[in-house]
């Protein structure tokens, strides 16, 4: 019978998943000894390879009663092994930095191979050294160097932070900005953790983003996850798939075609910010977006602050709670958030101007903001949004005259670079110079790569503007 060796301090068997408590009990036992550990289901005391029959019930068991009876919650690697004889063997590997760990309500310590009850001086002890600020996740010492900074998303940050007047330092230098905003660590060399989900391309910051066909998650037609990168740059990333997913509405005003959004986007913006600034960092579990047919979710990992209900801040009087002081805090500077708890009432007042249902949602372990997709249902989004013929012929008719205009200017310009003027899309450009061309309007000569543009008939045109 194969022997994998005896337990340890911070390894543990369990013959069956029969004893699953007596598990659970070690885990925390562990966790709150070392900070990490291993558990063996189907190997005896000794070390002796015992295996199970193991299918994808048993692994949800097990991740079930870890989940429901741990608190803080934790997120284990759960995988199966398979040794001699083809034994087959569950492992558990967890960690957590938020000790103390309760199992079933009570907080236990690791002492040899045993798992003994806390006293009651070690667990108060315990509970003040986590609420400590040296030991919050985003005061400590990360591995990322000023060098590792993403230049471009502490460009754009810096950027922002000075057009609202927020920073007016006189330095652009990345280290002298790092130091003001008190984010190195105290080598001078190293970031806190702070400094690096908010300017590197770390991996603190995944999140997971998915459409799904119908109101449920049993069908997605996309799903994407970005596994590293900065808090400046993935919350872009993250507030453009929402606005790449949801459905516009198009209005003429005058000779302009305005388009509405059918969630306000300062909402998802100020939602999809919160989620970063908010979130518990270091558990091993990620942000999540889901689109579905009829709403918008955007979960934070970590739930709500423990004893608060929403409800309670949507007035905007409420005294702030920041997990996350020193990013919320950065944060602060460029006006991506505010440090005065108003962000559920900023949301919900776009909400109601904008007449799209929103909810706020605190579970356990996620706090979710969800935005209901209601305004299409007195939208009919068929045949161009039903503009009336004529209003697109003006519309069509004013952007081919801004074309002209732009041609006239620079006859060396291309179409991708008039698109970008005139903020359409380069198809669009493409098609309405073709019709151009096919009116006599405008002309090509000197070829496609080193060619200019003709305006035929100018003073015609100047007569038609």
């Amino acid at each position: 019978m194969q022997n994998i060796g005896i337990e340890t301090e911070n390894r543990e068997y369990k013959k069956t998943t029969g004893e699953i408590k007596e598990a659970i009990n070690s885990i925390v036992a562990i966790l709150n000894k070392h900070g990490s550990g291993e558990l063996y289901f189907g190997v005896r005391n000794n070390g002796d390879i015992l295996g199970l029959d193991v299918n994808d019930e048993t692994l949800r068991k097990v991740s079930q009663a870890i989940k429901n009876h741990i608190t803080p919650t934790i997120y284990p690697d759960i995988n199966v092994e398979e040794f001699e004889d083809e034994k087959k063997v569950i492992i558990v590997k967890f960690f957590g930095d938020q000790k103390p760990y309760l199992a079933y309500n009570v907080a236990r310590i690791r002492q040899a191979d045993e798992d003994l009850v806390m006293s009651q001086e070690m667990y108060a002890e315990m509970l003040l050294e986590r609420s400590s600020e040296k030991n919050r996740w985003e005061s400590q010492t990360s591995d990322y160097t000023i060098n590792d900074i993403d230049i471009d998303s502490f460009n754009t940050y810096l950027s922002r932070a000075k057009s609202v007047g927020r920073i007016d330092f006189y330095s652009d230098d990345p280290k002298v900005v790092i130091d003001k905003l008190d984010l190195f660590a105290k080598d001078g060399v190293h970031l806190l953790n702070a400094g690096a989900a908010l300017f590197c391309n770390c991996r603190t910051n995944d999140v997971q983003m998915a459409k799904f066909a119908t109101n449920t998650k049993t069908t997605f037609t996309d799903i994407r996850r970005e596994d590293k990168g900065s808090i400046i740059k993935l919350s872009k990333v993250c507030e453009q798939y929402i606005i790449d997913a949801i459905d516009w509405k198009a209005d003429i005003v005058g000779l302009n075609r305005v388009e509405t959004p059918e969630v306000p986007v300062e909402a998802i913006r100020e939602a999809v910010i919160n989620s970063y600034g908010h979130r518990l960092y270091g558990n091993g579990q990620c942000n999540e977006i889901d689109v579905f047919k009829d709403r918008i979710e955007i979960h934070t990992t970590g739930g709500f602050p423990r004893g608060h209900r929403p409800e309670e801040f949507l007035d905007g009087t409420k005294k702030a709670i920041r997990r996350n002081k020193l990013i919320t805090g950065v944060l602060y500077y460029s006006k991506d958030m505010e440090t005065f708890a108003t962000g559920l009432k900023r949301i919900k007042d776009l909400c109601d101007d904008a007449g799209c249902k929103v909810e706020f949602k605190a579970e356990k372990d996620d706090f979710v903001v969800i935005f209901y997709r209601n305004l299409r249902e007195t939208w009919n989004l068929s045949n161009d949004y039903d503009i009336p013929k004529h209003q697109i012929d003006i519309l069509d008719d004013v952007l081919e005259k801004e074309i002209i205009r732009i041609l006239l200017d620079n006859n060396k310009i291309s179409q991708r670079e008039i698109a970008v003027k005139t903020g359409k899309a380069v198809p669009t450009v493409q098609r309405h110079m073709r019709k151009l061309v096919k009116q006599g309007k405008i002309r090509r000569e000197g070829g496609k790569r080193f060619g200019t543009w003709k305006v035929l008939s100018e003073k015609d045109f100047d007569k038609a503007i």
